[in-house]
């Protein structure tokens, strides 16, 4: 099998690591068919797209409607949204966890902004008819609970896009381009272990009140977050391993 891609935009070394971990385990694959290269350690190489199966992107610290970046985010993103013109435009297999949504509604020409951000926590996901059909979502009820943790999130859908996921605080919770680009707001990665070590990481980065950990992360663990949302990933490496 062609090893599949996770593109990361972590810059620490603990939550990038554990990203990786938790996206090797909910996915079901092994060390080898799974390549990691984080972005934001170095300029994106030349990628030959027909080596993968297909690429994860995964969550990012950065927002897209950062007023001020840094000129570390702002090769991240130039790197990104490059590899993204070919991506979308070949239709090529392709899942963006949380800031994909940022970069492909970016691509789009579509609006991302602060309206819909939505605090560390479990929320209620309600696929769309287009997502109870869609491969990706086979398995998963057709409401069923995820857990978030966004500052920014597209404001409107964006154009040529089939939505396949809503939600109340954040109405664009997943969609896909074409046939086989998809991008989730939630966490398809994420377990209430995998968000507790998540949230210590993050505890002092704006996400939450610092004083507030232990209690989002007994949230976490009393949440009805029971392991559906694995299924996005799961459905992923399924349909799209070669």
């Amino acid at each position: 099998m062609k090893p599949f891609l996770l593109l990361a935009t972590r810059d620490h070394n603990e939550a990038a690591a554990a990203e990786y971990r938790s996206v090797l385990r909910h996915a079901g694959l092994e060390p080898g068919q799974l390549q990691h290269i984080r972005v934001e350690s170095e300029p994106l190489p030349a990628l030959e797209l027909s080596e993968y199966s297909g690429v994860i992107l995964g969550g990012s610290s950065f927002n897209i409607s950062d007023a001020q970046k840094t000129p570390i985010q702002e090769r991240v993103e130039a790197d990104l949204l490059a590899l993204l013109d070919e991506i979308v435009d070949t239709d090529y297999p392709f899942l963006g966890m949380c800031y994909g949504v940022g970069a492909v509604t970016t691509h789009l020409g579509g609006t991302v902004d602060r309206t819909y951000g939505e605090p560390v926590g479990a929320t209620e996901i309600t696929l769309t008819d287009e997502g109870v059909r869609d491969p990706l979502t086979a398995g998963i009820s057709p409401r069923f609970h995820a857990f978030v943790g966004h500052k920014e999130a597209a404001n409107g859908t964006p154009p040529g896009v089939a939505v396949l996921a809503t939600g109340q605080d954040c109405p664009l919770q997943m969609y896909r381009v074409g046939a086989n680009v998809y991008v989730t707001q939630f966490h398809p990665e994420l377990d209430a272990d995998d968000l507790a070590a998540r949230m210590r990481i993050y505890q002092h980065a704006g996400y939450f009140d610092p004083a507030e950990l232990d209690e989002l992360i007994a949230m976490a663990y009393a949440s009805s977050v029971d392991g559906q949302q694995h299924l996005v990933l799961r459905n992923f490496v399924g349909r799209y391993a070669r």
